[in-house]
């Protein structure tokens, strides 16, 4: 959208034919879209249902993986190979809740690295549902970086419309106008 929208002849407040208003527009979060800017639209409903899902997912995941576990031991593959299968699946989920739990408050720096640990995250997807519920306790997953982002951008675009108000030509001084014209 441009910035030039109240010049063009809309009222100031008010949002353009097309919908949305002038200026940044708050990023959707999953689950909730932009219901987490004023709290409106559900989003307490929302909140506790992605509470009760993500704790619901990781309690069934739990009985997944305990079913494979059994199905190592019927097969009779040794205690080395079990022991290593649990161990492999609470260090990835370690991982996992660590890079999700931190994801909520900052972008990644580097994004290639996460794009390599998504393997390890979807092996430990029980750490990430965990974080995910956590998180969902005391806000929604990633409010407060999009919160913090939306604000800034926000201050930002108010200080340049303020900037930017008046007829740039009206504070031109004397200076370079021709002898004679009016």
């Amino acid at each position: 959208m441009s910035e030039n929208s109240e010049a063009s002849g809309t009222p100031s407040g008010s949002t353009p034919p097309g919908g949305t208003a002038p200026g940044p527009q708050p990023e959707p979060l999953r689950f909730f879209g932009t219901t987490w800017v004023d709290h409106d639209g559900g989003y307490g409903l929302r909140r506790a249902g992605v509470s009760v899902g993500s704790l619901a997912a990781a309690v069934a995941a739990c009985f997944v993986l305990r079913f494979a576990y059994e199905g190592l031991e019927i097969a009779d593959v040794g205690g080395i190979v079990g022991m290593l299968v649990v161990l492999m699946f609470a260090v990835c989920s370690a991982i996992a809740f660590r890079r999700t739990w931190e994801g909520f408050g900052r972008r990644p720096s580097d994004p290639s690295r996460e794009d390599s640990l998504r393997g390890l995250k979807s092996i430990g997807f029980i750490g990430s549902l965990l974080a995910y519920f956590f998180r969902s306790l005391i806000e929604a997953p990633g409010e407060k970086l999009r919160r913090t982002e939306y604000e800034t951008a926000l201050a930002q675009y108010v200080k340049r419309r303020s900037a930017r108000t008046g007829n740039p030509a009206a504070r031109r001084s004397g200076k370079g106008k021709r002898p004679g014209r009016a």
